[in-house]
């Protein structure tokens, strides 16, 4: 999902600054959230392990090339159901940006596109999960089918904001159509393994009855809403 250098420049990267702080705007507002429900312990602990867990996807997890940019194992359902959006959402630009400065630094010019592009498709997954999992349903109890749901709306996130940043730096050409369309297509076959995965952590967790009451991880996880 990496936006290559060259794909968007000059006064068209103003864009991706406005919609870097909108997302991470949002990302504040719901980790003041996350703090007055949970406190501010949990929130930086579940940021943490969020952070070094991305750090760790973009790092180790495969990821190839393909049309007009990147596949990558970025699992953003899993963290979601698992440590809440706000950790969540933390941990995508906080390690998105580790990885940047340690091993990437040719990505942080297009950082503001790689965050929108990967925490936008979050918030809308959260709010899809609102509809589709039941107030009196844990996360660690959802089906197949919900689970499936929420990676397609993330990973289909993430694929229509590469295609649109793509579009917009490069216009309508054929040869560039192809390269957005090639990449969708490759990066939506995470969506055969990231809901096996969803549901085989949530297995786990059920296993783990002592991080019911733990601050690592969102409370949905064991806890129907009130």
């Amino acid at each position: 999902m990496h936006i290559e250098a060259g794909v968007v420049e000059g006064a068209k990267m103003a864009l991706s600054y406005g919609t870097a702080a909108a997302a991470l705007g949002f990302t504040a507002r719901l980790a003041l959230d996350t703090v007055n429900k949970d406190g501010l312990t949990s929130l930086a602990l579940r940021s943490l392990f969020t952070t070094l867990l991305v750090f760790a996807f973009f790092e180790i997890l495969p990821h190839h090339p393909v049309g007009i940019s990147e596949v990558h194992f970025i699992l953003g359902s899993t963290l979601f159901l698992i440590f809440g959006a706000a950790p969540a959402a933390i941990g995508l630009a906080t390690g998105l940006l580790i990885q940047g400065l340690l091993f990437a630094p040719f990505d942080l010019p297009q950082y503001g596109m790689n965050i929108t592009t990967l925490l936008v498709p979050l918030f809308a997954m959260s709010l899809i999960a609102r509809k589709i999992i039941p107030h009196n349903v844990a996360y660690k109890d959802i089906q197949y089918s919900q689970a499936l749901k929420l990676s397609v709306a993330y990973q289909g996130g993430i694929v229509t904001w590469v295609a649109f940043w793509a579009i917009y730096g490069q216009g309508m050409g054929a040869e560039n159509l192809t390269q957005v369309v090639t990449f969708g297509a490759a990066y939506m076959t995470v969506v055969l393994l990231e809901p096996v995965l969803d549901l085989a952590v949530l297995a786990g967790a059920k296993a783990l009855h002592g991080l019911k009451q733990s601050p690592l991880v969102e409370k949905r996880l064991y806890s129907a809403d009130a």
